[in-house]
């Protein structure tokens, strides 16, 4: 682990060319446009959507090894059905109690837990959930972090804020999308572009910065933060595009309504969770920008036709793969091209072009499984056992958490859901929170002193994002 931890300076400067690269070409296909002629195809649950020639697969990593998922899908393979369909759950919590998370953690051998605002009373009271919950992952048997997770976006979906303890409250992701076009507009359009090589105090040579650099730099001071509190996952950034005047949930919590802004954000912010630590998650695929409804009442319809989707919705998603994003959180919406009155979320259409035509290959988790949209589906476990059907590896915040867990071990004893799919879901579970650990000790040990030190980096985005 040494000399990764020494590479680190190396690799951030890989890594904030890979995201001007990537920037660049999200832009290019933001303007590229419909191509060709006639009618739009439809798809449907037994065909594949045509693909569009401003959309090219991407293999780039998204952190673990083949070697690793193999591996990781050799030890989930070994286990009980009741083990492995824990590990593709992160349940849902109920009330403040550490004891409580730990126990279903326990009884359920759950992957980890989602952290809300009803799951929150104080700093002291999150770090004795949070490492209660990894104690019971450790007595579990388990060698990988608990995916301790949570919605830190920063703006009004910011659970770990100043409302609530000593953590420091974010804008919300449109300063984010403000701060990368003020750039544009003082002439640092290029997402590469270096501004200066300023030295640090002792005189060392720092790393040039970017257009993008204060976006950077705030996500990975939020994460470092996240971190210090127990957390290892967020569910942040958002990569939707915004349609003013037509969505009706996203708003700021977007980056904006350009899709060359937002992909140019978004992979800005994943950079920042990366570096300090955490494990970020792009939602929500393939995007909820442009929709007349709420998925948390009721299931939206998103009309586009298929190029449509590929100029206006999916660049941002396409380049946080392109940039290795571990995962990608798909949305509870009827996406009319793919798919016709079916969630996204327990779609085999909607999995398949993200694995297969934007070229995915880590983790895929379902939005929040207690929403009204899902409704129709079922209850609880007919929910869980569509969504790994169709090709979730992870099941968020299921309605029923001993619901979930029963019905997908029963349809792994009864043959409905398929054992190998199910361990090579669990796999990339596995590998992805090994990797976590990787990541958490390059960026280097915190504590609880650290919770309040990103005012600092907020203040900044803030200020570049100024209206």
């Amino acid at each position: 682990m040494t000399s990764r931890a020494g590479a680190a300076g190396p690799r951030r400067r890989r890594a904030r060319m890979l995201v001007a690269a990537v920037a660049a070409a999200g832009a290019l296909a933001a303007c590229a446009g419909p191509t060709g002629g006639g009618a739009e195809p439809t798809a449907t649950a037994s065909s594949s959507p045509t693909p569009s020639p401003a959309i090219e697969p991407f293999t780039h990593p998204w952190g673990p090894t083949p070697e690793e998922v193999a591996a990781a899908t050799e030890e989930a393979a070994a286990m009980t059905p009741a083990e492995v369909a824990g590990q593709v759950i992160v349940g849902r919590l109920d009330g403040t109690d550490p004891a409580v998370a730990a126990d279903l953690v326990t009884e359920l051998h759950l992957a980890g837990v989602m952290i809300t605002g009803g799951s929150v009373a104080n700093l002291e009271q999150v770090l004795a959930l949070t490492n209660g919950v990894q104690e019971a992952v450790a007595a579990d048997g388990r060698d990988w972090p608990a995916l301790l997770s949570t919605d830190n976006e920063g703006g009004s979906v910011q659970r770990l804020s100043g409302d609530v303890g000593p953590w420091t409250t974010f804008p919300a992701f449109a300063v984010a999308g403000r701060a990368v076009e003020h750039a544009d507009s003082d002439g640092g359009g290029d997402p590469g572009a270096v501004t200066e090589a300023p030295t640090d105090t002792d005189g060392a040579t720092k790393e040039p910065g970017n257009s993008t650099a204060v976006v950077t730099d705030a996500y990975a001071a939020m994460a470092t933060e996240l971190r210090a509190s127990g957390v290892t996952v967020d569910w942040a950034p958002v990569a939707d595009v915004t349609v003013p005047g037509q969505d009706v949930t996203i708003g700021s919590r977007a980056a904006g309504s350009d899709p060359a802004v937002v992909t140019r954000a978004v992979t800005a912010a994943l950079e920042g969770f990366l570096e300090g630590g955490v494990l970020p998650a792009v939602k929500h695929f393939p995007g909820h920008g442009s929709l007349t409804a709420d998925s948390h009442a009721a299931l939206p319809v998103l009309g586009a036709t298929d190029a449509e989707l590929r100029t206006q919705d999916l660049p941002p998603f396409e380049a946080a793969v392109a940039a290795g994003v571990p995962m990608v959180m798909v949305g509870h919406i009827d996406v009319t091209a793919w798919d016709p009155g079916v969630p996204a979320s327990v779609s085999p259409v909607a999995y398949q072009v993200l694995r297969e035509e934007l070229g995915f290959s880590g983790v895929t988790v379902t939005d929040s499984l207690g929403m009204g949209a899902l409704n129709a589906v079922g209850g609880p476990g007919e929910v869980a056992v569509a969504a790994l059907a169709a090709g979730a590896d992870l099941l968020l915040n299921p309605a029923d958490n001993y619901a979930a867990h029963a019905a997908v071990v029963a349809a792994l004893e009864d043959g409905t859901l398929d054992r190998d799919k199910v361990d090579a879901a669990a796999g990339r579970v596995i590998a992805m929170m090994r990797h976590q650990a990787e990541l958490a000790e390059r960026a280097g040990p915190v504590g609880p002193d650290d919770v309040g030190s990103a005012a600092e980096a907020a203040a900044a985005l803030s200020a570049a994002g100024q209206s």
